[in-house]
């Protein structure tokens, strides 16, 4: 049903179209050319505006075809990749590894998972297999915060549930949980005096954030929870007494209450230690998505891993520790879980994907689709 040259085909295309987050503009297009050819119907939403980004989210909708009381689902992707993505040229090796030249990425994060969809597409409707209504979401933005899915509007997606191609991992694992992600910012306010003649007039904003920080927990904080300070800058001069420092920081768990409890230690070691030194201090936080977790007896595990298994694959799940469109869908209350791509090494210049990944990622997908429709029969 699948036809590998097809999408191995249409993957190198899709790669070599620059799309750098931030400037999705061509890609976009170029999608929307894609699926309206397939006959399927396509909305660019407004969000353009509020992300700054070069092109607005894909909602991508195909109507049930020969199983109307099957569940809506949904599949995502993101459109955008991170840099260095300019000029990408693609190379399949005889080790059945397709790889970049070496001087940029290679964009299977996230091109792989469109690839896969496209070819389910097209095998679908040659093969005329049934299935419920599907929408295709493609985001913008997804590598510079989530930012498209974040600003989206959730009515418009019509699914119950649905699946984002988006993870690390061998073709039929599934990531069931990932975190919530706080931005921290904290801004220390001490008092400057020359450091030479009267140091003692002072309050060194730079000590009094040092003492802040050796009194936060930070880095692993248990097997679900993890805290960072990512940035301390401060300072003028080496003769005067820093009067002001920022920090900015981090902390992800996949429990939420947990991300929030981070999030309270941290304020509460800057402010006491702060009011000890007679500093001032300002706390902002922001929960920029939140975490999600399922069970592996949930009925969106169960479904993928019903398909998984039906193609001879192997399938188990797993927790991730980072955040994906998929955290997103979840806050709109729609189920969502991430299928692994195969892809490795992503966000470096030594990305790669097996060819036959993007295969099998194109099957697992029309799997799940005729899992769908046939649970409406």
């Amino acid at each position: 049903m699948i036809k590998q040259e097809r999408v191995i085909h249409q993957f190198m295309e899709l790669v070599q179209i620059d799309s750098e987050t931030k400037n999705e503009h061509n890609i976009s297009n170029v999608l929307k050319e894609q699926f309206t050819q397939l006959g399927l119907s396509i909305y660019e939403d407004d969000t353009m505006e509020k992300t700054g980004h070069g092109a607005g989210n894909l909602i991508v909708t195909w109507e049930a075809d020969g199983a109307p009381e099957a569940a809506p689902i949904f599949f995502t992707c993101h459109m955008d990749t991170v840099t260095p993505g300019q000029g990408i040229k693609p190379e399949l090796g005889e080790d059945g590894w397709i790889r970049s030249d070496g001087t940029t990425i290679l964009g299977a994060d996230d091109k792989a998972g469109i690839a896969a969809l496209l070819e389910a597409i097209r095998a679908i409707k040659e093969n005329k297999v049934p299935h419920g209504k599907i929408q295709f979401v493609i985001t913008v933005g997804e590598e510079s915060g989530l930012v498209g899915a974040r600003a989206m509007d959730p009515k418009d997606i019509e699914a119950e549930f649905g699946y984002a191609l988006d993870s690390n991992g061998a073709v039929g694992t599934i990531c069931v949980a990932a975190p919530a992600r706080a931005e921290i910012q904290m801004n220390i306010y001490g008092k400057s005096a020359h450091a030479g003649v009267n140091p003692e007039d002072g309050i060194s904003a730079i000590q009094v954030a040092a003492k802040a920080i050796a009194a936060m927990t930070l880095g692993r904080i248990d097997d679900e929870t993890t805290a960072n300070i990512g940035k301390f800058q401060g300072g003028s001069a080496l003769n005067v007494v820093c009067d002001f420092v920022q920090i900015e920081a981090e902390a992800r768990s996949i429990v939420q209450e947990k991300v929030e409890k981070q999030i309270a230690q941290m304020r509460e070691a800057l402010e006491t230690t702060c009011r000890k030194y007679g500093a001032t201090a300002e706390f902002r936080s922001e929960i920029l998505y939140p975490a999600f977790g399922f069970h592996d007896e949930h009925e969106v595990v169960q479904l993928a891993q019903r398909a998984i298994r039906g193609l001879g694959l192997e399938t188990s799940t797993f927790a991730s520790g980072g955040g994906s469109d998929a955290n997103i869908f979840n806050g709109f209350n729609i189920p969502t879980v991430n299928l692994a791509v195969g892809y490795e090494d992503i966000h470096t210049t030594k990305e790669r994907i097996r060819a036959e990944d993007i295969v099998k990622l194109s099957q697992v997908v029309v799997a799940i689709i005729q899992e769908t429709a046939s649970g409406s029969k």
